[in-house]
């Protein structure tokens, strides 16, 4: 993965669970890393809603130019934000806003995103009603792609039903991710899931070889999601 990692897709795909926890993966590994969030159209799950957490683990994140909750929602982007994308010290992963109208806001920043210097990765969740078919999929592909001017370069399968997810629909997930893979000529980067479906997964020999699997965690939700 080159340095600036920019992880888009539809409403509802996963792409914040996503971006915090490799965000917290790289800075495991050493590197010095930072968290942007340009998610300025939705006001629910923004990676910007676990600052304090992400900042103790050492993570920098930037997002809003406001720091009061009153004015939290506005969407002014902070000019800080630079600096994470020009100072080839971080690696630094942007989490864009859902489909096409998030990806509009990555326009303003395209001088930075040099074709060796970034990737962006698309994140589907086949459980969504708009990306569970083939033809849902690839048309919030293009807009995302259309919009941007940014070209995709690999693929995230982070199928899930929160806290009711089954290894089947992570598997399901895996078949549609495999399709746009072939269609598109790009690679399937992670398929997503917990350790507890990782591990059944392994017991029924279920797992294809190229599954790619990325263990994920979730941040992003109140914990009565686990009563």
């Amino acid at each position: 993965m080159k340095r600036i990692t920019i992880i888009t897709g539809h409403y509802g795909s996963g792409k914040t669970e996503f971006s915090i926890n490799y965000a917290l993966d790289l800075m495991q590994q050493g590197k010095k890393t930072a968290l942007v969030d340009l998610d300025i159209a939705n006001v629910y799950f923004r990676s910007r809603e676990r600052q304090a957490f992400l900042e103790e683990a050492g993570i920098e994140v930037h997002s809003n130019i406001y720091h009061s909750d009153i004015s939290a929602d506005l969407p002014a982007i902070a000019p800080s934000i630079r600096k994470v994308l020009e100072n080839h010290t971080y690696h630094t992963v942007i989490d864009a806003g859902g489909n096409e109208t998030g990806a509009m806001i990555l326009n303003q920043f395209a001088r930075h995103f040099l074709e060796e210097e970034h990737d962006m990765l698309y994140v589907v969740n086949a459980n969504r009603p708009e990306t569970r078919t083939l033809e849902g999929a690839m048309y919030h592909y293009h807009r995302i792609c259309d919009e941007s001017g940014l070209r995709i370069s690999g693929l995230i399968n982070n199928t899930h039903m929160l806290r009711e997810t089954e290894a089947a629909d992570v598997l399901k997930g895996y078949q549609l991710c495999h399709e746009i893979s072939e269609k598109e000529g790009i690679p399937l980067i992670y398929s997503c899931c917990t350790e507890e479906i990782l591990i059944k997964l392994k017991e029924t020999d279920a797992m294809p070889v190229d599954f790619n699997p990325y263990r994920i965690r979730l941040y992003m939700r109140p914990s009565w999601l686990d009563r």
